[in-house]
């Protein structure tokens, strides 16, 4: 063999060695760093708020994180996966969603075995009323303007009092997580939270969801009862926390239970949500929340539009409340990883003053 063929050959030879050596070594082993920034402009002003408010805040259409995620070949089909996940504020570059929620990884940390059998997953995770949730309205999880989001999961410290519909957060702690396998799009979470309080091993929160997408079509659903951390346990003085609403004497929430239904169906030129969910105590309180919306694709993005109602009732709040938030904005897409969005926004709660907000931002994917 000519000796410039030998040294190619050998090259060639060597080269093939080193990818057999590497290529498994990277299957292996797979970490990423990943994350979001959005922020926006703003001029906000919900609905028993006595005044508008100029902003640069953090998480107009998405709150903004930044976190590490991995797995690792187990064989057999067996993988290890991991998640650490931080919330964070990029107007002001503090941890948290709000004040008070500064655990460094308040959004996801947690660790677990994906295999044949499904996945399980140990440490702090998604509740299961999370990912129904923003799935199946089109502003996603936007904590700032998606009205099903804004009724089920954000309480106002204003004048209007108003409570989140929802008790026990969008994630828990100390939580164990079962994820069935994927039967032709179908999908279940089984959900176990561990209060942790001794002597009271029965002070825990359990749920369940579904998921299902099969072409343009997609439904969920989810159960939840929760006992822990629970915002409408009652204050010394028979007062529900941030409302002012005194109580009929004796009455204390301390256990919710909530359902929740869901559907999209994408007609390509129109995408239309619709979700209904109920929230019930052990007390007489009660509340009823209808979204729909729809997401209509138009040049680099899609115009979006959303509207929630909620019907609260029940002998906690003496006289029935509603509340009424709709939403309308154009999505842009820049890129795959950057948009740029404008929305308004409309809010009304019974006897309070009429908000009107309108944002502009930005968002960035990473």
């Amino acid at each position: 063999m000519h000796p410039s063929k030998y040294r190619l050959r050998t090259l060639q030879i060597a080269a093939a060695l080193g990818a057999a050596v590497a290529l498994p070594a990277m299957a292996q082993t797979s970490v990423q760093v990943t994350g979001l920034v959005d922020t926006y402009v703003g001029s906000m002003k919900y609905s028993g708020d006595t005044g508008r408010t100029s902003v640069v805040n953090s998480g107009g259409l998405t709150t903004s994180w930044i976190g590490f995620k991995g797995t690792e070949d187990l064989g057999g089909g067996l993988k290890a996966k991991f998640n650490l996940t931080s919330f964070f504020r990029a107007d002001t570059g503090q941890v948290g969603r709000f004040d008070g929620n500064e655990t460094m990884f308040s959004r996801d940390a947690n660790v677990g075995l994906i295999g044949n059998f499904g996945a399980v997953s140990l440490g702090r995770d998604l509740a299961p009323n999370f990912l129904p949730s923003i799935l199946f309205n089109p502003f996603g999880d936007s904590f700032q303007l998606s009205p099903l989001i804004l009724h089920l999961d954000v309480p106002w410290f204003n004048a209007s009092g108003w409570t989140s519909s929802l008790a026990g957060d969008t994630g828990w702690s100390n939580e164990v997580i079962y994820t069935t396998p994927d039967f032709g799009g179908l999908k279940a979470n089984f959900h176990y939270q561990f209060g942790e309080q001794a002597g009271n091993n029965g002070k825990n929160n359990i749920g369940a969801n579904v998921l299902y997408f099969h072409g343009p079509l997609a439904l969920t659903a989810y159960y939840q009862r929760v006992k822990v951390n629970n915002p409408l346990e009652l204050s010394p003085g028979n007062v529900q926390p941030s409302t002012n609403i005194p109580l009929p004497s004796g009455m204390f929430a301390a256990r919710q239970s909530a359902w929740f239904l869901g559907a999209t169906y994408d007609f390509t030129v129109a995408k239309l949500f619709a979700t209904y969910d109920q929230t019930s105590h052990d007390i007489d309180l009660k509340d009823k929340t209808l979204q729909l919306g729809t997401s209509i694709p138009l040049g680099q993005g899609a115009v979006l539009a959303s509207w929630a109602n909620t019907k609260r009732s029940g002998a906690a709040v003496g006289e029935s409340l509603k509340r009424n938030t709709a939403s309308l904005g154009y999505d842009y897409n820049m890129s795959k990883r950057t948009d740029l969005y404008a929305i308004y926004m409309y809010d009304k709660i019974t006897e309070q003053t009429v908000g009107n907000s309108i944002a502009f931002g930005i968002r960035h994917r990473f």
